[in-house]
């Protein structure tokens, strides 16, 4: 239990400035729905879509490569060999986007704001530079930091941002003249969002400047080829799994049954729109992974692992549930963060998503066991066969059912994943999963959130849906103390409540 309040720990770091950077990003939801269209937040919807693809080919698994090779190799000398690699690749693949730039406008249906590119490609690469500099100080056990450092990029970036689309609009229209007049043009609204996201990878960088030039210009050939062989299936999978998390808002945008552009851009802003309050549970996965990795690698030497990836992941399927049921049970709440109610057509996406994204947050827990036994090319298959569930059903699906189709896609796609890697995992790296009571909390979750949407039919008060939910809550919660009393009392903080 000593090394899961260690885990919950650095967890509670990561998932700080995590939790930070995604619901701070989830507060702007309501200012950016407000001051874009439909078609303006999808445009920018799309753009943030394409950034993760790069992020993927920018840092080629690298991240995950550390991890696995500095347990078992002179740390500096992979540190140094991982560095070097990501900096000259960065300069490669940041010119062959700049000569592409104009092909891409066109395939991700920005033709009237290609320029949109030129920025996107600063932020992909400022990002790379700051992937290892991160994994290093995860490594090293340092959360504070990395905590304090994501935070104060994303304030930087929530302030730029404000500034570009509120104090310089104010200040030009009570004064014509004002400095800000001769650079700020109102219909390059997106390109401002981008601009504040350049000023906070620049500065993250610059706060990362001691871990990043920290390397020596010291390059293990032979180490960088091995090292390669073991990331490049993880390219594959990342690759494929942005497919899984993002490539829908493209493909929305090329598909959507409208008659329009705009139109199109306009769908895929409500679905991205309301995608967002999927945040609890993207929240937690996120918080988990950054803490998990490192640890399941670290713990990997000890002999009741199998033991201890089972309690993990008991923990964090009924935290998942938790939040699944916060947000749908008070989905009346939580629908006012998107200010533009014309976008709340698409609150019926929201239960999928979340369901979706608790089974991809399962998956990424479950995956440690080719990623321990070296064993990567399986993760690929996996999350290929993940990509290829998602392409079908929106290709064939999209045209007639628009973004419901691409919410669907997202559920089989990420429920087939956990179930491959389940059955695929035991066979080889066995872990005794309390598989029976992870199934029924999860279906419990479910029959209340269905006995709460039958109910808010017929309650027409706002007050009486909110008493409803949290009796729901209360309810569920106590099913989950009954069942494991145990357990939680051993728990840091929580077990002293119990008790």
């Amino acid at each position: 239990m000593s090394s899961i309040k260690k885990l919950a720990g650095e967890t509670m770091w990561y998932g700080l400035s995590s939790i930070a950077a995604k619901f701070i990003n989830y507060l702007l939801t309501p200012y950016l729905t407000f001051k874009f269209s439909n078609a303006g937040y999808g445009e920018m919807s799309i753009i943030y879509a394409f950034i993760p693809f790069m992020n993927i080919i920018f840092t080629y698994g690298m991240e995950t490569t550390f991890f696995r090779y500095v347990n078992k190799n002179n740390a500096k000398e992979v540190y140094s060999t991982i560095s070097i690699s990501i900096l000259i690749s960065t300069a490669i693949f940041s010119l062959l986007l700049y000569l592409l730039h104009q092909p891409l406008a066109t395939l991700l249906t920005i033709e009237a704001h290609a320029d949109y590119l030129y920025c996107t490609i600063i932020i992909i690469a400022l990002d790379a530079l700051s992937a290892i500099p991160f994994a290093k100080l995860r490594q090293d056990g340092r959360p504070i930091k990395f905590a304090f450092i994501r935070i104060f990029g994303i304030l930087l970036n929530i302030a730029s941002i404000y500034f570009f689309l509120s104090i310089c609009p104010a200040w030009i229209k009570e004064n014509p003249q004002h400095w800000c007049s001769k650079f700020y043009n109102p219909d390059w609204a997106v390109g401002y969002v981008l601009v504040a996201n350049i000023f906070q990878s620049a500065f993250t960088l610059l706060l990362l400047s001691k871990e990043l030039i920290s390397f020596k210009w010291q390059f293990n050939k032979q180490l960088w080829k091995e090292m390669m062989l073991y990331s490049l299936p993880l390219i594959i999978a990342g690759f494929a799994g942005m497919i899984n998390e993002t490539f829908d808002r493209i493909m929305l945008g090329w598909w959507a049954p409208v008659n329009s552009l705009e139109a199109a851009k306009a769908e895929v802003g409500i679905y991205a729109a309301c995608y967002k309050l999927s945040i609890l549970i993207t929240l937690s996965v996120q918080a988990f992974r950054m803490g998990a990795e490192p640890f399941f690698f670290k713990q990997a030497k000890e002999k009741n692992a199998p033991a201890t990836y089972a309690r993990v992941m008991k923990f964090f399927v009924i935290t998942l549930c938790c939040m699944f049921l916060i947000v749908v049970l008070y989905l009346d709440v939580w629908k006012n963060f998107i200010q533009n109610p014309a976008m709340w057509v698409g609150l019926k996406v929201v239960p999928i998503l979340l369901l979706a994204n608790m089974f991809l947050g399962i998956y990424y827990n479950l995956s440690i066991w080719y990623k321990l036994g070296n064993k990567t090319i399986a993760g690929a298959y996996i999350t290929l066969i993940g990509a290829v569930i998602t392409l079908a059903i929106n290709y064939f699906f999209i045209p007639y059912y628009s973004y419901m189709a691409c919410a669907v896609a997202t559920f089989v796609c990420y429920g087939t994943m956990m179930f491959v890697s389940y059955i695929w995992g035991q066979k080889e790296y066995p872990i005794p999963y309390a598989w029976k009571k992870l199934i029924a909390y999860i279906i419990t979750a479910v029959i209340i959130y269905l006995i709460h949407y039958a109910a808010i039919q017929w309650l027409q008060g706002f007050l009486y849906k909110m008493v409803l939910a949290t009796l729901l809550f209360i309810v569920y919660s106590l099913f989950i103390f009954m069942l494991e009393k145990k357990e939680l009392k051993q728990l840091p903080y929580l077990g002293k409540l119990i008790k």
